[in-house]
């Protein structure tokens, strides 16, 4: 994924043993989340950081907020990224001492300041990631799987919530849903909130935008979402495998009613605006244009993701290198996912199982992590975890997750 011309994804087919998945949830079953399931996370020596906790707890009702101490990230691309005994210290053993008084805790919340990388060695994962990944050593079953090849290195967990059709819960499947308020400013990121408070005030009916290019192969959707079935990944997945999983989504979208833009075309689509969804390569695209990339504008309540592999390389004004997530949260997007570093294919969220959940009323936490493999990894989510726009309406309880993907 390092280049719009040679692939360096993740899409490999893969299928481990993962916990039994419930059946969906029974119709009108859909509850909207507690705030007080949610643990907001700041670094009390960035005022940034401070602002952005503040305005989300008042917004969300938020009442447990807990200050950690570490670099500023606010200020500088260099302290984005931290140490490892520097994560150890002055994130995750606070967080850990917090949450075995705190059981009740289902979602973190981590805010502009606090850094996005950990490097260790060769390897770069989240923080975010890292910290989805809590406990997951002590988990019965869960896998470790390796990953060495096509530019990235490492490990990450197989993600024990990947295309479940129930509620995440930290006692059902081990691990925490973890996002991230950020953007280019302080202004940036609290938008983020509005716009998913704005979206669940009225009914989200903004077009998803699946910008296919056909040129890597169109795939067979029949086979999407791909399961893991191995331990160790050398080579990215066939490119092909994503454009049949946007494939996929559409299909979603029109049986739900949904509006929606299936771009099957080479050129790479600009010029959208009132955007719920948006999946594309980004600046993979074989046709991808910068200029049309800006003129995308999203609606309150949008959910993205693009094939780009370090599209959350920073959260500061830069030049040069892959198209970024934080330019699509200065154009509106409300929740979306990235990555700090190479993560393959295989990482990159499934469009159909995003859709399929956040468009049945799942919040867009439960949506982005159902729809993807791993966890201790280099994945970023951005947002308000508890934003859930199809929820709204007593009606849209009835959309039940597509049985098919199962």
């Amino acid at each position: 994924m390092k280049t719009s011309r040679k692939p360096a994804f993740l899409a490999l087919s893969l299928v481990l043993l993962l916990p039994s998945l419930a059946l969906p949830e029974s119709r009108g079953g859909l509850q909207r989340r507690s705030p007080d399931q949610v643990l907001v996370v700041f670094n009390a020596d960035s005022p940034v950081s401070q602002a952005i906790a503040n305005d989300y707890a008042s917004k969300r009702k938020v009442r447990n907020l807990l200050p950690v101490h570490c670099q500023d990230s606010a200020l500088s691309t260099r302290n984005e990224t931290m140490t490892p005994a520097a994560y150890a210290q002055t994130i995750e053993v606070p967080i850990r001492v917090y949450l075995a008084v705190h059981t009740n805790i289902e979602f973190i919340v981590l805010t502009k300041g606090i850094p996005i990388r950990v490097k260790s060695s060769n390897a770069f994962p989240s923080v975010d990631s890292s910290l989805a990944a809590l406990d997951y050593t002590n988990v019965l079953g869960a896998v470790r799987i390796n990953i060495n090849g096509d530019g990235a290195v490492g490990y990450a967990f197989l993600n024990r919530y990947w295309n479940a059709t129930e509620r995440f819960s930290h006692s059902r499947f081990g691990g925490y849903l973890v996002t991230r308020l950020d953007g280019y400013t302080e202004a940036d990121a609290k938008a983020l909130v509005s716009r998913a408070l704005d979206a669940e005030r009225g009914l989200a009916n903004g077009k998803v935008l699946l910008d296919v290019q056909p040129s890597f192969g169109l795939g067979d959707k029949a086979t999407q979402p791909v399961p893991i079935t191995v331990t160790s990944i050398s080579k990215e997945s066939p490119w092909s495998e994503f454009n049949a999983d946007m494939c996929g989504a559409h299909d979603i979208m029109v049986k739900r009613g949904i509006p929606d833009e299936l771009d099957l075309s080479e050129t790479f689509v600009g010029g959208r605006s009132n955007l719920m969804g948006y999946f594309s390569w980004g600046s993979n695209d074989a046709r991808f244009s910068n200029d049309a990339y800006q003129t995308l504008i999203f609606a309150p309540g949008s959910l993205s993701d693009t094939a780009v592999s370090t599209s959350a390389r920073t959260f500061l004004p830069t030049q040069g290198g892959q198209s970024l997530l934080v330019d699509l949260i200065a154009h509106g997007l409300t929740c979306g996912k990235g990555y700090v570093d190479e993560p393959l294919l295989q990482a990159v969220a499934s469009p159909t199982i995003a859709l399929d959940r956040y468009t049945a009323g799942y919040t867009m936490a439960e949506a982005l992590y159902a729809a993807s493999h791993f966890v201790g990894w280099e994945d970023i989510v951005i947002g308000d975890p508890l934003c859930s726009p199809y929820l709204v309406k007593e009606s849209l309880l009835d959309r039940q997750p597509d049985e098919k993907l199962h």
